[in-house]
Order: C-alpha cells, then structure tokens, then sequence
C-alpha cells in the first residue's frame, strides 16, 4: 500500500530579522588593481560625459552600461561610483555577454553623478600612488592591520570610500552607452526607465501614440515608421523589442472521426478552469460544461477554423479522459470559462495580453488558467518576453497560476520555445510522446539561460498515439503541446480546488513528483524535458511509496529568515535512516527592466537535522545567507556557482541526497532530535519586496532500509504540536460522487 502524502498544519514558522549589518567592501580576488585601471575608467567617463552634453536628448539624465568582469552578486556590484550605495535604485537594464559569463548592467544617472565619480576616481588613484605604490591585492585589501596604518586625509577621500572605489573596479571592465540594432523590425519595444512619462517621452522625439497603445509604463506598441524615428534620433532608448505578430503555433491534426451523438450529464459542482484561446463552439455535446465570452472585436472576420483550437483544448480540460482512457487520472470532469480572444492565422499577442489583464481582473474567482497560444518567434536570451511578463505580473498581484503550452516547431530551423512559454511563474508544459521521448514538434528551453522553462512535461499525442479532443466537426486526433497543457491544468485545478491546497504546494507537488530522485539531470533534459515527466494518476503525485514519508509545509515570509525546528523525524539506534530531499515553489515579484536580473526576490531554502550548536546541517550543504561574514573564506561562494549548484533567484528550488546502494544512517545530535527548516529572503531592489509572500515546500524522506516509518512519523508530528492532514484521492472522489448523485425522492 503507498503511503499518503501529510499535510502538516498548526505550527507556523518564526521570523527572525538579519543580525548581520555586512563586512564592507569586498574586493575581487582574482583582480590587481593598478592606477592605470582607474585612469582609464576615468577616461572612458569622461567620454560618456562629453557624448550625452553634446546629445540633444529628451531626458535630463545619463544612460551608462557597466560592464562587469564576471557575473556579480548584489554585494559585488557597484557601490562607490555612480550613485554610491543608492546605485542598484538606478539599474535600469541587466543582461550578459555573448558568451553568458559576465554581466552588463545599464543605469540612469545624473550628469553630477558622472563628475562626481570622475573625481572619486581622481582621488583613489592618488592615494593608491602614494600610500601602495600604483597597485592593490586583496591581500592587501583585507589586511586590516596595514590598512589601518595607513593615514588617510579624509579631505581628500576617507578609507571606506577608497575600499569601495578599489572594489567597485575591481569587478568592472568598461563603461559603454549601449545602442540597439539598426535592424530591429519588432514592433512591442520596451524604453529605459529616463523618469519621464513614456507618452511625453516619445512626443519630444516626434512620436505621437494613443494611450491605448502603451502597455506598460514602458512598453508601446509602434509601427515600422516609428520604430525607424526611434532608431534615428534616440537607438540608445530602446531596452529591448519583441515581435507582435504572432501565430498559432502548429499543431499536427490528422485523423477526423465521424461525427456521432455524445452524452454527458449536466454539470453541477465541479471547479471551473478557466481557457484562454481561440474560438469555441456552443453546439458541441459538452457545452453546458462551458461558459463562454468571445472577445474578438465586433468586425474581425471569423471563419470555420477559427473554433477548432479552442474547443479542442477545452474539450480535453472538460472531459479528457473519455476521450482518451489511456490518461485517465482520476480527477474528473472540469467545468471551463472560455475565453475566446484570438482569430485567425496571426493575431496581435500586444492587443491578447492588454485583454488577460481584464480577464482575469472581472474573474478572480477562477485560479487556474490555461493558455495553449503561442508566438512562432524565439525567446531573447537577456530578457523576458512582454506577454510573459504581464503574466507574472498578473500571478504576483491575484492567487492564481497559469498553465502555458511549450509551444510546438513552426519550421525545422526554429528551436527556442516562444513567449509567453518564458512565464517564470507560470507552469510551462512541454509534450513528450507515449513512450515518454521528445516529440518531434517540442521546443526547447531555457529562459534568461538559467530559468528551467518548461517546468514539466506531458503527454502531448505523437504517430504512436494521438490524443484524441472533440472539435466542432467531431472527434479527432491532436498533437501538440497546447494538448499536453490542459492535462496539467486539470491536475493543479484538482490540487487547488478539490483538495484544498494553495498554489504553491500544488505547483510543487507536481514539479517534485516530475522529477523525483533525479537530482542531476542534464542542460540538454532540462531544455526539453524541464523538471521531468509528471505521472498520469493524480493518486500518484497525493501517495508515495511505501518507504517514504512525503509532508507539505507552507507559510508566508516576512522578514529574512523564517524558520521552524519542529519537523520530528523518526530515529532509530540514534540515527535517522534516511535519504531526503525538498522542493519549494514561490511567486516572486518581477520586474522585466532588469533584464537578466528579473526576480527581485530570492528565497534560499535550508533543510536537514539541528547540530548541537542550533544550526542546520543542509541536506545540500548550501553555506549561502548564514549570519557570519559572508566575506569570510569559510563562506565565500561565487554568484555563478549560488546559480548553478543552488538556483539562486530560481523560484522554485530543488534540494536533494541522492539514493545510493551505500546510503548510511544520519547520527542524531545530542541537543535536539528534530529537522529543522529556514527559508532566507533577500531582495534585489525594494527590500519589502519579499515581505508578505507565500512559500509550499514539499518534503520526501527515503528510508534506506525500505521500512514504512510513517505511522510513527505521524504519532511524533501530533506530540508536536502538529496537526496532520492526509490528502486522500478516493475520500476525495467519493465525496464528489456523492455530490453528483442523482437523489429520487419518493411521493
């Protein structure tokens, strides 16, 4: 008998504000610097300066790109020059290299703040020729005892500002004004933030666009003319650009089945999942399941074709498994609100998400959405897609989550997947055959070359079996990703709605029973497959296996560490005989005119036993966000390695041990026989960014002697203060069953 997944309620967790203020400047240790890097940093300042005062401009500030010799952590990145420690409020835009391993990040600032940090550099190359002889290490830079024999004349510059100084060189390699490409022919074109309206902004250019066109406080939508005007008098403006013509992505029909009479009974309490796509079409059998809203413009010619898309998604998220027995999972019928907002082959994706917003505005009942649209155009590798970034704009603000198709190959040569398959927050399905192997149509991630976009995957329909979905003209065969989707719109829906669980531990839940044990899958698994495959019984992603106790645990940070050491793993002889691992998901705010840097908030997740000194000992052996001297060896780690081997600003985390025929036993400390969890909180920019936001872990421990310790797992939690909640799919279905029971009553 598997065993049922706990939820565990009843103790929340403790905030704790940050002890540590921070240990000063910190300098790049594979980095001399020598007056000449301060002379020619000045120079190129002075070349910027003399650009912009001869630049007949619309805004009174200076854009400037620094280009960082490495991928830099917040601490690292430029806090003496520019505006000084106020310098990360002016970051405008955040991307990488070419080669992906180094930062290039552009700010606004003032033309004061250009001379003053020419004059910084002046001085610290003077004390730097008189007190070091023209050089400095970072032996010498952490040598407090030479430091503070050195006499400084604080008229000129104080020590802690040449520290910064030193150490804000030491991680930048030029200064450059960046200038977007003569060829761009996109049209939803994102501006640098320059402080001004955006609408006025354009006007002093020459520009004159409708409100209606603007859809954010800096992305517009302009015409090939415009974009020309643009390019002529202002290239420096222009953040990033997307095409906004997009199109349906391809989807392999084949066989159409004779069109037969279909029954299905009358829905009654069953969740509603909302779609958003093309057309449907009220006269199929399982209309009244569906509540429909066209949103097309009165005018928009609209034709036969147009409805097949649509009712073919919904008719999978209504009544799927009929249709297809092979994937039955158990979780019943949906009833859908479709919203219908696309026609045609090309529609305008800048016009589609202006309506999402409103949709979702008018119907904050619903809180899965599904949306099988797609853009044929790949992915940019420095920033999100403006259609995926109002959809993690939208999913920030309201308690839902979307459900996006991977989008499928229009031609052989386009591989990247499409916006807004880049959503972060958004649970991105790539389609996978019967067997379980890429499809041929699959496209590829990753976003911002780090997010695992897809998130999962599922079974779309191949040559070795189709999914079958109901059109207007009847049954037929389907393939695609926007056919894999819905199965797992129809699974969160059953996580969220049926069983009562939040987001966060329903996104997790089915990301953690995707990818299992596999701690270490490749870049090239996890461009096609995301976090892995997620099993077809909803029974298998709510039980596990006999020799594993899987528990939930959600809660809302606040402050930057917040922490429970309550979690009562069974011992025995004195030792826990387990392997373990946890994944946790999040909704972070974003911001899209940070480029690569698009997560203001991070949550870094520590999980494992409470040594004798009150600390955790991580099951992953993370050393990020301790309370001592991050500056210290002990616990120096480089950003690059934090992204890679930790996820860092990843919103959803996975840590694990990984099973082996040789697992030994865990001793249990002396001063306490309880795991421990901290979630830690930092933000990139607005330190209230992080405060208030929700978190779902999901936790397995294997018992490497393959013993059911469940039952005492369960007695430890309640002499814990814990209440304990078994999610339990039958209890669930029979409830349902009744619900839909037919009741006679007698005269």
């Amino acid at each position: 008998m598997p065993n049922k997944v706990l939820e565990l309620r009843g103790k929340r967790f403790v905030q704790a504000a940050r002890s540590l203020t921070g240990g000063g400047a910190s300098m790049n240790s594979k980095k001399v610097v020598s007056n000449k890097d301060l002379i020619r940093l000045q120079n190129k300042l002075g070349q910027i300066r003399a650009f912009w005062l001869q630049e007949t401009r619309p805004f009174s500030g200076v854009l400037i790109s620094v280009h960082y010799n490495k991928i830099v952590a917040k601490s690292n990145r430029i806090g003496g020059l520019l505006k000084g420690k106020h310098s990360d409020l002016a970051v405008v835009g955040a991307k990488f290299n070419d080669s992906k391993t180094k930062h290039i990040i552009t700010y606004y600032i003032s033309n004061d703040d250009v001379e003053k940090s020419m004059r910084l550099l002046q001085n610290a190359t003077t004390v730097l020729n008189n007190k070091f002889d023209g050089h400095i290490n970072k032996v010498t830079f952490d040598n407090h005892k030479k430091m503070n024999s050195i006499p400084f004349d604080n008229s000129i510059i104080s020590k802690s500002l040449f520290k910064q100084i030193i150490a804000d060189v030491s991680y930048i390699e030029d200064f450059e004004i960046e200038q977007a490409s003569q060829e761009i022919q996109e049209s939803i074109v994102t501006l640098y933030d320059t402080k001004m309206d955006t609408k006025e902004l354009l006007k002093k250019i020459g520009i004159d666009i409708l409100s209606g066109r603007i859809l954010d406080d800096h992305t517009i939508l302009l015409n090939k003319n415009e974009i020309e005007l643009l390019l002529e008098k202002a290239p420096y403006l222009i953040a990033m650009s997307t095409t906004d013509l997009s199109a349906l992505s391809p989807a392999d029909f084949t066989q159409n089945y004779p069109k037969k009479a279909m029954y299905i009974p009358d829905p009654t309490t069953e969740p509603t999942i909302g779609v958003i796509d093309t057309l449907f079409d009220t006269t199929v059998y399982f209309s009244k399941w569906v509540e429909y809203h066209q949103k097309v413009d009165n005018g928009y010619p609209i034709e036969v074709n147009d409805y097949k898309h649509g009712t073919a998604v919904t008719s999978i998220i209504v009544d799927g498994p009929r249709l297809n027995p092979w994937l039955e999972d158990d979780c019943g019928r949906f009833q859908v609100r479709h919203f219908g907002v696309a026609a045609g082959k090309n529609f305008s994706s800048f016009t589609i998400i202006k309506r999402i917003k409103e949709i979702i505005a008018n119907n904050k009942d619903i809180r899965v959405w599904n949306i099988s649209l797609g853009s044929n155009q790949e992915i940019n590798d420095n920033f999100i897609s403006a259609e995926a970034a109002i959809l993690d704009q939208i999913q920030y603000q309201y308690d839902v989550i979307f459900v996006i198709a991977g989008t499928n190959k229009p031609e052989e040569n386009i591989n990247r997947i499409g916006s807004p398959a880049d959503s972060i927050n958004s649970m991105v399905v790539n389609a996978v055959t019967k067997n379980g192997l890429s499809t041929k149509y699959a496209r590829r991630g990753i976003a911002l070359s780090f997010f695992a976009k897809p998130d999962v995957s599922y079974y779309g329909g191949s040559s070795e079996q189709y999914i079958r979905a109901y059109e207007p003209s009847g049954e037929t065969n389907v393939a695609g990703t926007s056919f894999a989707a819905p199965w797992i719109a129809r699974k969160l829906s059953y996580l969220i709605d049926v069983l009562g669980l939040n987001r966060e531990i329903a996104k997790a839940l089915i990301i953690d029973a995707a990818k299992g044990w596999n701690d270490k899958p490749t870049v090239e698994e996890i461009s096609l497959y995301g976090h892995g495959t997620v099993p077809i019984k909803i029974g298998d992603i709510i039980q596990t296996k006999d020799d594993e106790i899987k528990f939930l645990v959600t809660d809302i940070s606040e402050k930057w560490n917040t922490y429970n050491y309550s979690f009562p793993i069974p011992i025995q002889d004195d030792k826990y005989p387990y392997v373990a691992r946890a994944t946790m998901c999040y909704f972070p705010t974003c911001d899209r005119t940070q480029g690569v840097d698009y997560t203001n908030t991070e949550l870094n997740i520590h999980f494992g036993r409470i040594n004798d000194h009150g600390k955790i000992n991580d099951i992953k052996g993370d050393k990020q966000n301790q309370d001592e001297d991050l500056n210290t060896e002990k616990y120096y780690l480089l950003e690059s390695d934090a992204r890679s081997n930790f996820r860092k600003w990843d919103n959803v985390k996975y840590v694990a041990e990984k099973p082996k025929s040789r697992n030994r036993p865990k001793k249990a400390y002396e001063k306490n026989k309880n795991w421990g969890m901290e979630v830690k909180t930092n933000n990139r920019l607005n330190p209230k960014d992080g405060e208030g936001l929700r978190f779902g872990v999901v936790v397995t421990l294997k018992e490497i002697n393959g013993i059911n310790r469940i039952d005492e797992f369960v007695k430890n939690c309640y002499l814990n203060g814990w209440l304990v909640n078994e999610l339990d799919v039958q209890f669930s279905l029979d409830i349902n069953k009744k619900i839909n029971e037919d009741i006679e009553f007698n005269d």
